[in-house]
């Protein structure tokens, strides 16, 4: 289990509607100091914020801030980037590349950047990654699939920072109240509820947040036949 209270956390994608609720409840929770990242910060109301330059799919960027946050004991991966259709064959190359940098290898290399870092301090030492209920359901293209990798990816972070006591937590949930999923008229989930359950099961120690029902159902379908998942292939027959 890893503390919030005395902190020092690194929140990705700090300015977005999640990542601003993931700075003001790790200080409400006793943080000593968030670093709020951006490929443009912005000025905050509280000493106890600095404002961080990150793209996370600059490997430069990420040096930069590993040399400025040494002092880092929870990384939130919180950044993301959505995709304008659904299809995988409709998405450009560009936007393909894109997503998987800004969803996939920007919160990998982080996680690797920061390890070294986390295991040194002998535990009390956390990763958040924030995937996605899509990485369970493939309709999105690409997005989908990217969230996938970092599943896995979490998933092997896991198990081999698990000897240092590092602890990572990997986040499921769909759509959240913010302008990013505006619209949409799906049910919606409170962002400061997100964030509360990913701190609570922090904090409890627990590895895995599904945070909403549509991220459980979708976790209880993974072993059902894909026809269940995806009627439009049994309607194929």
């Amino acid at each position: 289990m890893t503390s919030l209270n005395g902190a020092v956390v690194l929140v990705t994608g700090a300015n977005g509607g999640i990542g601003t609720h993931f700075v003001r409840e790790a200080l409400a929770r006793g943080a000593a100091k968030v670093y709020a990242t951006a490929r443009n910060p912005r000025e905050w109301d509280d000493e106890r914020i600095v404002p961080l330059t990150l793209d996370v799919t600059d490997p430069a960027s990420i040096h930069a801030a590993i040399e400025q946050a040494q002092d880092v004991t929870v990384l939130i991966n919180n950044a993301g980037a959505s995709v304008s259709t659904p299809g995988i064959l409709a998405q450009t190359d560009d936007e393909i590349r894109s997503n998987v940098e800004t969803n996939f290898l920007g919160p990998l290399f982080l996680a690797r950047a920061f390890a070294p870092i986390l295991s040194a301090k002998g535990g009390n030492t956390a990763i958040i990654d924030i995937h996605s209920v899509l990485s369970w359901f493939a309709v999105m293209g690409i997005y989908s699939a990217a969230k996938a990798g970092l599943w896995s990816a979490t998933n092997s972070l896991r198990l081999e920072l698990q000897p240092a006591g590092v602890q990572v937590v990997g986040v499921h949930v769909g759509w959240v109240d913010t302008p990013m999923a505006a619209s949409t008229t799906d049910p919606k989930l409170d962002p400061a509820i997100l964030v509360a359950k990913v701190f609570d099961a922090t904090e409890a120690g627990e590895y895995e947040v599904l945070a909403d029902d549509a991220s459980v159902r979708a976790k209880a379908a993974l072993s059902a036949p894909l026809e269940a998942a995806y009627p439009q292939l049994a309607a194929a027959k």
